[in-house]
């Protein structure tokens, strides 16, 4: 699988509580954090969920 390098660009306040998980479940913890990880089907899925508080790169 390759590589997805994924920001938190905005903040998830005032957002869904099933859109706090998703972007914590990824495994973020404060703003402007850089994760790298595997492109599975299930992670995509989650990005997609939170897709416009992210930004996504190709690693």
């Amino acid at each position: 699988m390759a590589k997805v390098k994924i920001t938190q660009v905005k903040s998830t306040i005032d957002r869904p509580e099933n859109q706090k998980r998703t972007v914590r479940a990824l495994g973020f913890t404060k703003m402007h954090q850089v994760i790298e990880v595997e492109g599975t089907p299930q992670v995509l899925g989650m990005i997609k969920k939170v897709e416009h508080l992210l930004k996504v790169e190709t690693a």
